[in-house]
C-alpha cells in the first residue's frame, strides 16, 4: 500500500503540464505514521534548512499524491518543506480494523500532526487545502492555535444550506439524502457505503472529461465510497470557534476562475464572517476546481510563496 506501486495517480498526472509531474528521481518520501490505530500515510518532501513546513489537505475527490503533484514538489522547490496527509480512509492510509472514521477524526489528525511536526524542530507551520481539505485547514486551525497561515482552494461552511445544495450531486440529495444520512448514522447502517460520486458533485473535479474519467477510477480519491456516518460528519462538524472569533493567523483563498463545482461566492458565504484576521483572495487563471491547467497552477504556487513570506514565522 504505497504510491509507487500504485498506477491510478501517475494516470492522473499526465493531464498536468510537464512541470507538474513527479519523475522517479524527484517522487516524494512515503513516511508511516501511527494516529489513533490508523497506519497514516504521510507524503513528504523534506528539507530542514526551509524557514516553514506546509502541511497539505486534499479533500474528498482526491488524495495527498495529488496535493504533492500540484503544490507539494513545486514548493519543495521553492525552498520549503511540505508534508501531504491521507486522510484516514483516503489515499495509503491504512484504517483500523472496525473503525468507522469521521470528519472529526480527520480533524483531531491534522492537529496531532502538526503538534508531532512542532514537536521535532519547532519550525513554523502553513496549512494548504484543497476543494474540503480548505475547511478542514481552518478547523484544524481553530483547534490547534498554533500555525501561522491557512490557504485554502475553496472554504466551504457545510453548516450553509446553500453550500449543500451547491455541492451535493443535486436538489434532492442535499434536501433529503444528507438528513437520511443523519439517521442512518445513528444506526447499524452507519457502516453503509456510498460513492463520494454520488453524494457529492464529483462531475465537476476536473474539466477535463478525460481526467475526470481517471479520478473516478481511483478508489482512494475519487472514485472513493464513505460510510453514512463519515457523510453526516462532513455536514454537523461544529468548530470550536466561530468564524467571527477566529483570530490566529491570515488567510489566502486561491480560488480557480474555472471551478464549477464551488464557485467563488461560496467561499464568500464563510469569508465575510472572518474579520479578526487579514483576508486575501488570488483567482487562478483557467483552473478548474483541481486545477490542471495552467496558467492558474503557476499562480496558485507563487501566491502560497507570497502568502507564506507574508506571514509572521517567528
Amino acid at each position: 500500500m504505497n504510491y509507487k506501486t500504485q498506477s491510478n495517480w501517475r494516470e492522473i498526472q499526465r493531464f498536468l503540464p510537464k512541470e507538474f509531474q513527479l519523475e522517479l528521481d524527484n517522487e516524494p518520501s512515503e513516511e508511516r505514521w501511527q494516529w489513533g490505530g490508523h497506519k497514516i500515510h504521510l507524503d513528504c518532501f523534506r528539507n530542514p534548512r526551509s524557514e516553514a513546513k506546509v502541511i497539505l489537505f486534499h479533500g474528498v475527490g482526491t488524495n495527498g499524491r495529488q496535493m504533492s503533484t500540484i503544490l507539494g514538489s513545486p514548493l519543495f522547490k521553492c525552498g520549503f518543506e511540505t508534508i501531504a496527509i491521507d486522510m484516514p480512509e483516503y489515499g495509503m492510509t491504512r484504517v483500523a480494523f472496525g473503525e468507522l472514521v469521521t470528519y472529526d477524526d480527520w480533524v483531531q489528525a491534522g492537529s496531532d500532526l502538526i503538534d508531532a511536526e512542532l514537536d521535532k524542530d519547532g519550525r513554523p507551520i502553513v496549512l494548504y487545502g484543497l476543494s474540503a481539505g480548505g475547511m478542514l485547514a481552518w478547523h484544524v486551525a481553530a483547534l490547534n492555535k498554533k500555525v501561522k497561515g491557512i490557504v485554502g482552494m475553496t472554504f466551504l461552511d457545510q453548516q450553509e444550506q446553500q453550500v449543500r445544495d451547491e455541492t451535493a450531486l443535486n436538489f434532492l440529495m442535499s434536501r433529503i439524502g444528507v438528513p437520511l444520512t443523519h439517521l442512518a448514522a445513528k444506526t447499524p447502517l452507519a457502516a453503509l457505503r456510498m460513492p463520494m460520486s454520488l453524494a457529492s458533485k464529483m462531475s465537476a473535479l476536473v474539466n477535463n472529461k478525460a481526467a475526470l474519467k481517471a479520478c473516478l477510477r481511483d478508489k482512494t480519491s475519487a472514485g472513493k465510497w464513505v460510510t453514512m456516518k463519515f457523510l453526516s460528519s462532513l455536514t454537523t462538524y461544529k468548530p470550536v470557534v466561530e468564524p467571527e472569533a477566529f483570530d490566529i493567523c491570515p488567510i489566502l483563498l486561491t480560488q480557480p476562475e474555472k471551478d464549477s463545482w464551488t464557485p467563488l461566492h461560496l467561499s464568500e458565504l464563510f469569508l465575510k464572517r472572518v474579520n479578526r484576521v487579514p483576508k486575501k483572495v488570488v483567482m487562478l487563471e483557467h483552473a478548474g476546481h483541481y486545477p490542471i491547467e495552467q496558467p492558474g497552477l503557476t499562480q496558485m504556487c507563487d501566491a502560497v510563496v507570497d502568502f507564506i513570506h507574508s506571514c509572521r514565522l517567528a
